[in-house]
C-alpha cells in the first residue's frame, strides 16, 4: 500500500508524462518521461517494503528460524527450535552413545544400556524430565558422532568424546562439563617385554580410526626423539583386537580409561595386556550438544554438576531424602525444597526447580556413578576426584 507522500510523486509523475506528451512530439522524449514516472513508482515500492521489513521485525522473537527443527530438519526442537522444549514435548532425550564399550556403555541382553555413560544420558532424563529411563539410547559409530549431532538424530553426545579446540569449532558441537578427564596411554601384551614407550619405537600401534589418538600417539615419540612408530587405523576395536591377537600390532593406544575397559574383556584373559604406567595427552571426556542452542546447554551442563555438588554435600541415592529437612538452606536450595520463609528459589535454567533431587533419587552422585561401572575395572578416581579432595571435579555454587 501507498502513503499519501506516494500518491503524490505518483501523481506528479503522471502529471509530468502528461505535460511532455503534449509539448513534445517526440517518441525518445516521451519515453524518458515515461521512465522517470515508472523510476519513481518503484522507488515508492521499494520504500515501502522496506518500512515492512522494519515494522515487521519488531514483533519476531529470539529463537532460531527452523521453526521446531534442528540444523537439519530433524531435532527434538520445539516450536522456536528450542531443543529443551522438544525434549519436554516427546518426553524422551535421545542420547547418543556406545553399545560395547564396558565401563562406559554396553548393551545388555534385555536390550538395556549399562555403564558410566549410560548412567549420565539417565542423569539428564532425570533432571528435565523427572524419569531417569526416558531415554532414547542411540548407539553410534567412532566416525558417526558428530553427524548424527548435526543432523538432529540425537539431542546431546554422551560417548567417552574428547574436547578439543577443532572438535569445538569445526563440528558444530559445545562441549560441556567433562564427566571423566582422561589422558593417553599404551598397551601392549603383557609377555612382549616391553616396560615403555621405548620398546615402542619403531614398532607398530594400532589405533582407532576417527579419533584424536593417532596424532598423540606421533607428536609424543616425537618430543621423546624416539623413532616413530607405524601408525594402523582401524574403524572399530574389534578389528584392533583381532589384529592385536594375531600379532599385527605391537602396542594398543587410546584413552587409559578405554585401554582399562577393552582389557577388562580380553579373550585371553585382562592378565595377557599391560597398560604402560605412562600417559602423555590430555583427553577430558566430555557430553556435547549442538552449537547455537544456550538454554539446552545450560540444562545438560547443571544436570551433570548436579551429580558433583550432590557428592559433595554427602547426599547419596540412599540418603537424599534424609536431606529433604537439612539445616542447610545450601542443601534446601540445591534440593529445591523451601526454606524458613517458604519460598522454593528457582534460578531460571529451565528445569524443575527438584531437578538435583530427581538425579541423586534415581541415579546416584558422581562418585556413586564412577564406583559402580569404572571402579571395578581398576580405574582409580585420580583427577575425578572432587577438588576438595585434590582433584578437578568442582561445580559452580547453586544459588
Amino acid at each position: 500500500m501507498f502513503d499519501g507522500q506516494r500518491w503524490a510523486a505518483v501523481r506528479a509523475a503522471a502529471c509530468l508524462l502528461k505535460g511532455s506528451a503534449m509539448k513534445y512530439k517526440s517518441n525518445h522524449v516521451r519515453w524518458l518521461a515515461l521512465l522517470g514516472a515508472l523510476l519513481l513508482m518503484l522507488a515508492a515500492c521499494g520504500s515501502d517494503d522496506s518500512d515492512a521489513s522494519d515494522d515487521s521485525s519488531a514483533d519476531v522473537t529470539s529463537g532460531d528460524s527452523t521453526d521446531g527443527e534442528g540444523a537439519s530438519g530433524d531435532s527434538n526442537g520445539g516450536s522456536d527450535g528450542n531443543v529443551l522444549a522438544g525434549v519436554q514435548d516427546a518426553g524422551v532425550v535421545r542420547c547418543g552413545t556406545r553399545d560395547a564399550l564396558p565401563g562406559f556403555s554396553v548393551l545388555e541382553d534385555d536390550g538395556s544400556h549399562v555403564g558410566f555413560d549410560a548412567d549420565f544420558c539417565r542423569v539428564i532424563a532425570a533432571a528435565v524430565l523427572g524419569d531417569a529411563e526416558a531415554v532414547e539410547f542411540v548407539d553410534l559409530e567412532t566416525e558417526a558422532r558428530f553427524t548424527a549431532l548435526q543432523s538432529g538424530e540425537i539431542d546431546v553426545l554422551v560417548r567417552n568424546t574428547t574436547w578439543t579446540a577443532s572438535r569445538d569449532g569445526v563440528e558444530a558441537a559445545t562441549f560441556l562439563q567433562p564427566n571423566f578427564y582422561d589422558g593417553q596411554g599404551m598397551m601392549v601384551a603383557t609377555d612382549s617385554g616391553i616396560e615403555d614407550l621405548d620398546g615402542l619405537a619403531g614398532a607398530v600401534v594400532c589405533v582407532a580410526a576417527g579419533t584424536t589418538t593417532e596424532g598423540n600417539v606421533a607428536n609424543e615419540f616425537a618430543r621423546l626423539g624416539l623413532d616413530a612408530p607405524e601408525i594402523q587405523s582401524f574403524e572399530d576395536t574389534d578389528l584392533i583386537q583381532e589384529a592385536f591377537q594375531q600379532g599385527r600390532c605391537d602396542g594398543w593406544s587410546s584413552d587409559v580409561s578405554q585401554l582399562a575397559s577393552l582389557r577388562s574383556d580380553y579373550p585371553d584373559g585382562p592378565d595377557a595386556l599391560t597398560i604402560l604406567d605412562v600417559v602423555f595427552s590430555k583427553e577430558p571426556l566430555a557430553p556435547a550438544v549442538l552449537d547455537g542452542d544456550s538454554e539446552w546447554a545450560q540444562v545438560v551442563n547443571w544436570a551433570i554438576f548436579a551429580t558433583i555438588q550432590a557428592e559433595e554435600f554427602g547426599i547419596t541415592k540412599a540418603n537424599v531424602d534424609d536431606f529433604l529437612d537439612s539445616d542447610d538452606p545450601s542443601v534446601m536450595i540445591f534440593l529445591g525444597q523451601a526454606g524458613e520463609d517458604g519460598a522454593v528459589v528457582d534460578p531460571g535454567l529451565g528445569l524443575p526447580v527438584d531437578f538435583a533431587y530427581q538425579v541423586v533419587a534415581q541415579v546416584g552422585n558422581y562418585g556413586e556413578i564412577f564406583d559402580a561401572h569404572l571402579a571395578p575395572l581398576g580405574i582409580e578416581r585420580g583427577l575425578n576426584q572432587l577438588w576438595s579432595d585434590g582433584g578437578l571435579l568442582y561445580s559452580p555454587p547453586y544459588r
